[in-house]
């Protein structure tokens, strides 16, 4: 074997260089609002309308904001992280750096649109990454250092001072879409609705969640077609499911939803397009606690007996 051969040999035999790691491509957060005026608590304390938004990262949004989504809409409002109010813009949540657009305030434009008398004041209070387990009392989301569930309570309180509650929102289940999280999910977030309005005084306020997007779940194979999460599957079924068992609950689908880029969260069309869905289901849920419960059918007497005639 001469020089040049085994110098070959040898070349092919050492181990391949490792590969760079290439970063993902970063999602531009977008815009930001310059200014947030401040807004004046209505004379009427019922003119308004309170709605709690929870859950983690697209319920606070991670969609790029853009000109539109920082011009307040009429008669919406936002409680700051000071808990003050002030006109709504994007982004509503200031969970992490990231937040972008999320469902909050396009559900807050169509709910003015339906009521022209109100004032509707939207609560962020979501957490991006967290699991249905840090939303109860004393728990801790180490990540952002916060304690999700009371501190959208002392938010709420803070709220109610000037308000009524009208409705919650929920989206959150991403890190409860395991195989073995999603079989208790059902229990978890009954008891979550059920705290939640025992602890803000409101047995009947509506409740509406949204399902997990397809997008978060299905995925090719090794041999080309998608296969679905049985977790992911699991848990939408419950989130529907609880409409049979929950009162003043409701839930809304997310197809035809998108996401940025990472398979993970909601693109900014995609979110606006679940906060449509958000005020459908919830003035749904509101007309139907307002009507008159139908009338029972009248029971008939039994007929008397004829007498025959001999």
């Amino acid at each position: 074997m001469n020089r040049l051969t085994a110098l070959l040999c040898g070349a092919l035999l050492l181990p391949a260089a490792p590969r760079a790691q290439v970063p993902a491509p970063s999602v531009p957060v977008g815009l930001r609002p310059k200014v947030r005026p401040v807004a004046a608590a209505p004379a009427r304390r019922e003119q308004l309308r309170v709605y709690l938004l929870l859950g983690q990262s697209n319920m606070a949004g991670r969609g790029v904001v853009e000109a539109a989504d920082t011009t307040a809409p009429a008669r919406v409002w936002r409680l700051n992280p000071a808990g003050q109010w002030e006109q709504a813009k994007d982004p509503l949540h200031f969970d992490k750096p990231v937040a972008g657009v999320g469902p909050g305030l396009s559900f807050g434009r169509a709910m003015a649109a339906a009521e022209p008398e109100a004032v509707i004041g939207l609560v962020p209070c979501a957490v991006g990454g967290t699991a249905i387990s840090t939303w109860q009392p004393g728990a801790l989301d180490a990540a952002t250092n916060t304690h999700p569930y009371d501190d959208a309570l002392r938010r709420a309180r803070v709220a109610l001072q000037s308000g009524t509650l009208a409705g919650i929102l929920w989206n959150q289940g991403e890190a409860d879409s395991s195989p073995e999280k999603s079989q208790a999910y059902a229990q978890h977030l009954a008891a979550l609705i059920g705290r939640l309005r025992q602890d803000l005084g409101a047995p009947a306020v509506p409740f509406v969640a949204a399902q997990l997007p397809a997008f978060q779940y299905e995925r090719p194979d090794s041999l080309g077609p998608r296969r679905a999460s049985a977790g992911a599957v699991q848990l939408n079924a419950t989130v529907a499911g609880l409409a049979q068992t929950v009162p003043h609950y409701a839930y809304i689908t997310t197809e035809g939803t998108r996401h940025r880029g990472d398979q993970l969260h909601y693109d900014a069309a995609s979110a606006r397009l679940l906060g449509r869905r958000y005020a459908a289901a919830m003035l749904r849920l509101q007309a139907e606690a307002t009507s008159p419960p139908a009338p029972k059918p009248k029971s008939r007497a039994p007929a008397k007996p004829t007498k025959s005639r001999t």
